[in-house]
């Protein structure tokens, strides 16, 4: 049985900070180590129940889409292995789930793609006849493919605290005009690329999000995680309809337990059955398996 990281703890580097997922530790100024460990968030808040293997599994995925979409955009992976930066007994924390990456200055924006009317942007749709404050045809249904993917950017905000949807003026002010653009035109194709592929391997991919850092020179690089089950919502194809919301190969499905256990969404929050872990488990699993064609060593 994998056995669970909930939190990571290198003490021959400094930690720099704790995320919902990843744990950074300083490596030197110019590189940093990124944890992937099994915890997993819901409505923004960090759950006390990991998902075991989830890290790995995370990693694995990121990694495959890194190299996938390089031509793209850089990304902010090193060719330097987790284990060579850390004590002989930290190794076991670190292989497999993390990466050595470049030391680069996060951009304060998540950036959005959504392909299909789901979720939030549904909701939004209903009231207003737009997602984000873009308009879009009148009678799309649920789960409806988009005329053209959005970009709809949001705040990036602190563990604990919620992201905000902001329109596109909003980056120009905080990224600037040229920059804004950058990122904008990046995560659409960025989007296009993933989605065209992954639906060849029976997975629509119906949004994601993206997280962009600059390096001295103002160059974009990729960073963080990539077309995950966390940051993204993946369908099978085989059972997508309109007018359905289908099921999901990410954390949908502890969204839907932790929506139905009556949790108000505030920490802290409720612990996760065995077997509500163990099906969100599979999914990740499952997810890994048809995009990348075989099992991971977590599985």
């Amino acid at each position: 049985m994998t056995l669970a990281l909930m939190e990571s703890h290198i003490a021959s580097l400094p930690l720099i900070a704790r995320g919902k997922v990843r744990d950074i530790y300083r490596v030197d100024e110019e590189r940093l180590l990124l944890v992937a460990t099994d915890r997993l968030s819901a409505f923004d808040v960090v759950l006390p129940t990991p998902i075991p293997g989830k890290g790995r599994m995370l990693t694995e995925i990121s990694c495959f889409w890194f190299s996938k979409l390089a031509a793209v955009l850089p990304n902010h992976l090193l060719a330097v292995s987790p284990e060579s930066v850390v004590r002989d007994d930290e190794r076991d924390q670190v292989a497999g789930r993390a990466v050595v990456v470049k030391s680069l200055r996060p951009l304060p924006v998540e950036a959005i793609v959504r392909g299909y009317l789901v979720g939030s942007g549904w909701q939004d749709y209903l009231a207003s006849g737009a997602v984000c404050g873009q308009a879009l045809p009148a009678g799309l249904k649920l789960a409806e493919r988009l005329p053209q993917p959005l970009y709809t950017p949001s705040t990036k905000a602190a563990v604990g605290a919620h992201d905000e949807n902001i329109d596109y003026a909003r980056t120009v002010e905080l990224l600037g005009a040229e920059l804004a653009s950058r990122v904008r035109d990046a995560a659409l194709e960025l989007y296009r690329r993933a989605a065209e592929y992954a639906v060849s391997r029976g997975i629509i991919i119906a949004d994601t999000k993206f997280e962009f850092g600059v390096d001295a020179a103002g160059r974009l690089y990729l960073i963080d995680e990539a077309l995950t089950p966390d940051s993204s919502r993946f369908w099978p194809a085989d059972q997508y309809r309109v007018g359905e919301n289908p099921p999901s190969f990410d954390k949908q499905y502890v969204r839907d337990w932790l929506t139905s256990s009556g949790w108000n969404k505030r920490p802290p929050a409720p612990a996760v059955p065995p077997e509500v872990v163990e099906k969100t488990a599979q999914k990740y699993r499952e997810a890994l398996s048809r995009l990348i064609g075989s099992p991971s060593a977590a599985a």
